[in-house]
């Protein structure tokens, strides 16, 4: 593709007749550019009606055949010049130009902290493939959807850790929660209070706009020496919102195969209570979920509630290509002027 340079002989390439030259304009007036097909069709139609209303002169000439000669085709090199000039005005006319366009995105991200419940409890079926691995698919799928935001990571059973810190790196984060596995905490039990501790401890001295910790469990507090309910009136007195997901079904449910092929069973019971309580303190929300698409949709909604603002600026810069093709009319013209004042226009038709 060309650009027009200081050289003042650049617009003479043939270049500029290109397709690709031609596929890379962006035209202001694209519909003037069917009338380009419309031009030869008149001058063809213009030639066949001079043709024959002509009027010929009957003339005595010696027996035998004239030869037609080549010269007699330079009569027509006026006319396709000036045809050609017709055409390069249209394309002017057209306004090729190119467009830079640069956008420019700014966004002021808020800080969230996933904090997952990887206890025992979590390998029960009764979401496929399994409690856990489907909490891990839709965590991937919503740090996807995040924008300059800082998100944190942390794992609790009987014990809690963090297991990433907050970061805007989200290649590593996916890689930590793929890295998550059933009783990778040896201490087993569910230290919900413990927990949202660390995730405050991660979040208090943050600046950020707003500051969320998102808990997914399947259980009550067994285990850790702090009181959830008082973790979540620490996650107020920080600013910290708190959002709680209680996952899985009530009742029997699904958790292993024995020898036989027979499906094991075990008795479960969500205490939504107090997650309701932890939610309620924390000026966040609480859900239930019971299948992979209810966590799904719950994991949309609050993406809906926590979203970043995104600001964006466009600079365009616009240049203009007419010119190069009205200097190739105006030549055109010119040629042509001096074409019809030339013996060519007289040349006699065989």
């Amino acid at each position: 593709m060309l650009e027009i340079s200081s050289d003042m002989l650049d617009w003479l390439s043939l270049e500029w007749f290109s397709l690709s030259t031609m596929r890379s304009f962006d035209w202001v007036y694209p519909l003037v550019l069917y009338a380009l097909p419309v031009v030869p069709l008149i001058f063809l139609f213009k030639g066949l009606l001079r043709y024959k209303s002509r009027s010929k002169l009957d003339m005595a000439m010696f027996e035998g055949s004239v030869r037609w000669q080549w010269s007699s085709l330079l009569r027509f090199v006026p006319e396709v010049v000036y045809m050609l000039f017709v055409m390069l005005v249209l394309l002017a006319l057209a306004r090729p130009q190119r467009i830079n366009e640069q956008v420019e995105q700014t966004a002021e991200g808020i800080d969230i902290v996933l904090v997952l419940d990887v206890s025992g409890s979590m390998e029960l079926q009764d979401i496929k493939p399994s409690r856990l691995e489907a909490a891990k698919e839709v965590a991937i799928d919503f740090i996807n959807g995040r924008v300059a935001d800082r998100i944190g990571l942390v794992v609790f059973a009987g014990d809690a850790y963090s297991l990433a810190p907050l970061t805007t790196d989200y290649e590593l984060l996916r890689e930590s929660i793929r890295s998550i596995e059933h009783r990778m905490i040896p201490n087993d039990g569910t230290a919900i209070g413990s927990a949202l501790a660390v995730a405050i401890n991660r979040m208090r001295d943050s600046n950020a706009k707003s500051k969320v910790a998102i808990l997914i469990s399947d259980g009550e507090n067994t285990a850790g020496s702090l009181d959830p309910n008082m973790a979540a009136r620490l996650a107020y007195a920080h600013q910290i919102k708190v959002y709680t997901i209680g996952i899985g079904k009530d009742g029997l449910v699904p958790y292993d195969v024995d020898a036989d092929g027979k499906t094991l069973l075990v008795e479960t019971q969500l205490d939504e209570k107090s997650l309701r309580e932890i939610s309620s303190t924390g000026e966040g929300q609480f859900f239930r979920a019971d299948s992979r698409d209810g966590l799904q949709e719950i994991f949309r909604n609050i993406d809906r509630y926590e979203k970043t603002e995104v600001r964006e600026k466009r600079f365009r810069d616009t240049y203009d290509y007419y010119q190069v093709y009205l200097k190739w009319a105006l030549l055109l013209l010119v040629s042509w002027m001096l074409l019809k004042n030339t013996f060519m226009t007289n040349v006699l038709e065989d």
